[in-house]
């Protein structure tokens, strides 16, 4: 029972610290409560991710409903930095904004439970649990500004469409259920073992599926929600929606197709190939006529995503370690350019127009070094890490024989790197007609900082993102 326990230890002491911490919310009188509960939920996350780190061990518990493997524990690291450093980055916003309210980092850390334990689920009834306590605090933490009626409305729009992409995930569970006879993803392989091809209700079953999964991944044609709560959202919130959120949706996607549907892959495969292709098409040409940076960012995520699937229907542990990769560069970059739309700031009133970003290098170098590292790496543009991201899940779709789906991708990616090159062409070379205020916090040009160091650094060392991102995929294929 120890032994069972301890498997999903970082989990359990994350369930426990969330309680505390709101306790310690209702019960401080401190004015500085807000902060110290900020504080305190960062030091829990880095706990917990000592005890991710520190806890090898790999097993199944939970009657076969809960699983650690280096998979889930590469994924739960990414999940814990994520989460960690979006809390640190919106202390100062909260206060100045008059949303310094004890329940902001107490949901995060709720959201971010619900997100370990997604990476960990292998059964059916596990993710769909998982997945909810992820989402619940979601939609509360998009409405989290009550004054804002912008704010309202993301909140009610993503919880909306959030319960629809729910029950259909949870019509294609039961159709799965029926056709196999099992919620376990090791029950549901030993039931589809010998078998070729799916028999129609189970392919049914896993368009239903992998409709509730796109949603919460904002893949096309389920991504209506993202560019209307991106920018609706309070923007520390957005910037923890493009982060861990992202990662978690996208390693439960890649568990829950390869382990209970690896040997069918021939009937699933078009199915990510359509998400694919179109979350990266639209991702490129949507994002043209923006104007607002958080929108922007909205549709870059979307096409992302669909570069990011290009791993998963290669079907290969080198289309995973692809992803995995992919997705580790696509959190440092999105936290950097976060915390730099962050310190985009006139007076006290926040800006988010592409326009305020003009003659940016004149009035803050430094921000405009590190957000032209964002934007290039985000472009795919060598030697940064945002190219060899490309390039592993490019790869991986060539040595699986899907030609066509590498070709789309590279063209997406060219199409895509224009708004990413505007904004650093306004940056450098238009001139301001009113420069941003100086001053953005410590805490602001130390992500900026850390972030752009990471995205040039990984070009020199690799081999460390690479190799751990290729145990945890030859964990899945175990």
């Amino acid at each position: 029972m120890i032994h069972d326990y301890g498997l999903a230890g970082p989990e359990i002491f994350l369930a426990i610290a969330s309680m505390v911490l709101l306790m310690v919310g209702v019960f401080s009188r401190s004015a500085s409560a807000v902060r110290i509960t900020c504080w305190l939920a960062v030091l829990s996350m880095i706990v917990a991710l000592v005890l991710v780190v520190s806890s090898p061990q790999d097993g199944v518990t939970f009657a076969g409903m809960f699983v650690s493997d280096a998979f889930a524990r590469f994924v739960k690291v990414l999940i814990l930095a994520g989460s960690a450093v979006s809390i640190i980055m919106s202390m100062s916003f909260i206060e100045r904004e008059q949303m310094n309210r004890f329940e902001y980092p107490v949901l995060i850390t709720i959201a971010t439970l619900g997100m370990m334990m997604m990476v960990s689920a292998s059964d059916l009834i596990s993710l769909y649990l998982a997945l909810e306590l992820q989402s619940l605090p979601l939609y509360v933490l998009a409405a989290f500004r009550r004054d804002s009626v912008r704010a309202t409305e993301a909140g009610l729009k993503y919880f909306v469409l959030g319960a629809l992409s729910s029950g259909m995930l949870l019509y294609g569970c039961s159709m799965i259920y029926g056709f196999t006879g099992s919620t376990g993803f090791e029950g549901i392989a030993a039931a589809l073992q010998g078998s070729e091809r799916a028999g129609l209700g189970l392919i049914i079953g896993i368009v239903f599926l992998s409709a509730g999964l796109a949603f919460k991944v904002s893949a096309v044609p389920f991504h209506m929600w993202t560019p209307d709560v991106y920018e609706g959202a309070p923007t520390p919130v957005t910037a923890f929606f493009a982060a861990a959120p992202k990662v978690a949706a996208l390693a439960l996607f890649m568990r829950a197709f390869l382990e209970p549907f690896g040997g069918l892959e021939a009937d699933w495969r078009q199915i990510i190939w359509f998400i694919s292709v179109l979350s990266m098409v639209l991702g490129a040409f949507a994002a043209i006529g923006q104007t607002n940076i958080k929108r922007l960012m909205a549709y870059s995520s979307i096409g992302h995503v669909g570069y990011a699937l290009i791993g998963l229907a290669a079907a290969t542990p080198e289309g995973v370690r692809g992803v995995l990769i992919y997705v580790a560069i696509y959190l440092v970059m999105n936290l950097g350019t976060f915390a730099c739309i962050l310190a985009m700031r006139r007076g006290e009133h926040m800006v988010e127009g592409l326009d305020d970003l003009k003659g940016l290098a004149k009035t803050h170098p430094g921000m405009a070094l590190a957000l032209a590292v964002f934007m290039f790496s985000l472009a795919g543009i060598p030697p940064l890490a945002g190219f060899f991201g490309k390039f592993y899940v490019f790869m991986s779709a060539v040595n699986a024989g899907l030609y066509v789906l590498a070709v789309i991708g590279v063209v997406s990616s060219v199409v895509g790197a224009f708004y990413y090159l505007r904004i650093i062409k306004l940056m450098y070379f238009d001139e301001a007609q009113e420069p941003l205020s100086r001053g953005y916090g410590r805490d602001l040009g130390l992500i900026m900082g850390v972030s752009a160091v990471l995205i040039v650094a990984f070009v020199i060392v690799p081999s460390w993102l690479v190799d751990s991102a290729g145990a945890a995929a030859r964990a899945l294929f175990g």
